[in-house]
Order: structure tokens, then sequence, then C-alpha cells
């Protein structure tokens, strides 16, 4: 679990969401689609998913410095850095020398005018390189955000220790580590259009560079709600994915958000990045103590670890994190329904998951959280959810099988009442996305049919 029972910043965002819909400016969602819709109708979504990811997408922005890379899979690179700039890293005190290079990309028109917005990138950041995201964006009344810094972040930890940015806000919005949100949607205000900017780093004088493959961020206006519709069941199939528990990690490392216990997120990512056939080497191994089972899960929330919000649990760190894998690509993004997560079991894609809940509201699983990372691989014949958990005792242990109606009322909902009886914060639909960065036309199409590109 993540955090659970601990006040985060999401419990701030959704709260303040909730305002937003219950000043009476929310949109209709598609989890209150009617049962049968056709699973590529994304009319009437509120989520917009935008992504810069081809040749043609890398020319169309200002570039100040980087050059587009054709081939198998574009992106921008260093060509010319236009200048230096001295960075003192606030987590080791360390000051050093860079120089720079800029991209930044066309206005995004939002379809759905946003409370929230959550950037996703994939990145190779060679030893000596990092990167830094930035969004501003256009308020419905006509005024500008300033530019906020979405993460400043590296694959490995040795240059520089990757970062969300604390105490961002011109009043009207701010950012919640990974989030950008309007701070009173009640009054009706939201994110109309946005621009995202990406700054390349490197040693001065180097030949290395990063190279950035695709950027991108999720708009959203999800309507308050303490439930959602029934979805009908429409598939029956479980994927095959590795089984990992988070659990038989406590106390170790626990300068990574105290050890195991919080590592739902990286876990997680880790099941499905190795789904996708993604393996770390015996060298990238090493570091671990080689008494510990399942290493891979340390890596991971080590190369996941935010060290501002001193956890694991960063969403868009986690979708960067498995896209360093050969040929994989994570988003992060709001599903509506059962129906969309069926769509993507159909095509072979697994989905992580973030929910929380009291003990009483979801059968079988024997704990409460207030937030927690599930990857979903299948549905049973009833419909029931089949997730791969890793709150569990052990790897044999991860496999459960979730009633459809709790769980799908956990998941998506954006209100409920924690074990005081407080209303408190649900997350919405989030998930996190990965799949290969070549899908085939059916994955494709699954994706589309969830809004993702």
């Amino acid at each position: 679990m993540s955090r659970a029972e601990q006040p985060s910043r999401r419990t701030v965002l959704a709260v303040a969401v909730a305002a937003a819909v219950a000043g009476g400016t929310g949109t209709a969602t598609a989890a209150g689609a009617a049962a049968g819709a056709e699973p590529d109708e994304t009319a009437g979504r509120p989520v917009d998913n935008h992504a810069w990811i081809t040749y043609s997408d890398w020319r169309a922005g200002t570039a100040d410095g980087v050059r587009a890379v054709a081939g198998r899979r574009p992106g921008v690179v260093i060509g010319a850095p236009t200048g230096t700039t001295d960075y003192t890293d606030p987590h080791t005190g360390t000051t050093a020398t860079w120089e720079y290079a800029t991209w930044t990309s066309p206005v995004h028109a939002l379809t759905v005018p946003s409370t929230e917005v959550i950037a996703s990138w994939n990145a190779h950041t060679p030893a000596g390189t990092w990167i830094q995201i930035e969004l501003k964006g256009t308020y419905s009344d006509g005024t500008v955000t300033p530019w906020y810094v979405m993460g400043r972040w590296a694959a490995g930890d040795g240059d520089i220790k990757r970062t969300s940015v604390d105490d961002q806000t011109d009043d009207k919005s701010s950012i919640w580590t990974d989030t950008f949100a309007i701070d009173d949607p009640s009054t009706g205000l939201r994110l109309a259009s946005y621009r995202l900017r990406l700054t390349l780093y490197r040693r001065p004088g180097a030949k290395n560079t990063p190279t950035v493959w695709r950027l991108g961020a999720m708009g959203s206006d999800v309507p308050d709600r303490f439930t959602v519709p029934a979805s009908t069941p429409g598939l029956a199939r479980e994927l095959i994915v590795p089984r990992y528990s988070q659990e038989i990690h406590k106390g170790q490392y626990p300068e990574y958000d105290n050890g195991g216990e919080a590592w739902c997120s990286p876990t997680s990512s880790q099941m499905i990045i190795e789904y996708w056939g993604g393996r770390l080497t015996e060298e990238q191994l090493a570091w671990v103590d080689p008494s510990y089972a399942d290493p891979q899960v340390c890596h991971a929330a080590r190369y996941t670890y935010d060290y501002q919000y001193a956890g694991c649990g960063n969403w868009p760190f986690n979708a960067a994190y498995a896209a360093t894998f050969e040929d994989l690509q994570g988003v992060v993004t709001r599903l509506g329904s059962l129906t969309d997560l069926e769509t993507l079991i159909a095509a072979g894609i697994p989905a992580i998951t973030s929910q929380s809940f009291l003990k009483e509201e979801l059968t079988g699983a024997g704990y409460g959280t207030s937030g927690h990372l599930m990857t979903v691989i299948g549905f049973t014949a009833e419909g029931d959810v089949i997730a791969n958990d890793p709150a569990s005792p052990s790897d044999e242990a991860v496999r459960r099988v979730y009633k459809r109606r709790e769980w799908e009322n956990i998941w998506l909902r954006t209100k409920r009442y924690n074990a005081s009886g407080k209303v408190v914060s649900g997350t919405g639909g989030v998930c996190y996305l990965y799949f290969p960065a070549c899908p085939t036309p059916r994955q494709r199409k699954a994706l589309a049919a969830v809004g993702v590109r």
C-alpha cells in the first residue's frame, strides 16, 4: 500500500475535484454510458489524452538547440546546446554546471476543459544527462499559468536525484507532486489549453544526449461521485503476468519510502514490465543484497523513487521507468469503466489501477488503504476482476479475484467515507498503461478505444 491512511497530495487534489462537481460544473462520465456501448466510442469521456510521438510531431514543436530524429522510434535529442546553467540539487546540495537545449510543444486545446492535468514522458537518459518537463496553460477565463515544473527526471540517480517540485501556485492552480490542479473548481475555472516544454541537459562539452520519444499529458474533469453505475460483464480472459509481493520486502532499503511496505506502485510496474519481456541484468541488480528475493522489485523502487515526495508512487515516474526497458512505452491516464479494462485485456494489455477503500468494502482483500496500486490481469466468467495484488503475504498469494461491483466502485469513485466517517478522496479511475513501442493493430485499436494514442 502507498502510505495507507496518511494524508497526501492526492487527498487534497481529489477534494478539490469534488468541490468542482458539487458546484454543478462536472461533465458526464463514460462510466454512466449505457451498457453495450461500443468500446471505441470515446465521445463524452471526461478525459483528454494527447501525446507527441511521431517525427512530424517533433518537427511541429519549437526547437531551441534540439533536433528531431527519425527512425522506428522518433524523438528529440540535443543538437547544438543553447547555453549553460548551474543547478543545485536540493537533495544533495551539490551544484553542477549543465548545458541544455529545449523543445516546446504547440498549444494543445483540451477537448475536456480540465480540473487536473498529469504529464507523461518516455526517455533515455544516459549517465551525465537528465531532463525537465514543464507545463504552461491558458485558463477558461483567458489568463495564463506560469511555467510549472512537472518533473526533473533521470533514469539513474548518480547525476541528479529525480524529483517533483513543491510550492508551485499562482492562486488559481497548484502542482501537487505530479498533478496540476485547479485550486477551486467550484468557481467553474478550468484549464482550456496547454503547452509542454522539455529541457534536455548534459555535462558541458559532452557528446551524449538524452533522447525523448514520447511527451504528453492527460487532462480530465471527472464528476464527483460516491458510486458509479454498474457495467455489464463482457469478457472472460486471464493474462499470465508475473506475481510479486511488496510485503516480502518489508524493512529492505528503508531509504526508499520505508521499504517494501509502501512499494505497491513499483512492484506493480515490475510485474507488467516483465509480462512484456523486460528483464534486468545481473549487473543492474548487483547493488541489491543477494539474500533478498525478487531483487528486481528493490530495483524498481529505487528507480521510481521521487526524492521530494519521498515515495515510489509518483505516477509519471513509474511510467517513465517502464519506458527505460527496450521497446516499451508508458502513460498515465483515466479510464471510465470496467468495459475499458475489458477492451485492453482482450488485446493482451494489463493495467495498473489506483484505488482506496475500507477493509469491508473489498471482500477478500483483508486490509483497507487510502491509496493502493494493483495490476488487473483479467476477468472471470462471472465478470469478477482478477488482480495481481502486491499487498499479499507472498508471491504465491498475489493473484486475487475481487467482486466486480465492489472493485469497480472503489476504483472509479472520487469520494468515499474513511473509517472515521469523514468524506475523503477516491482516485476516479486513474491507471498506468504500459505497452509495446510498436503496438500490433489490435493493441493499437484497443488503446485508441480508451483514448490513448
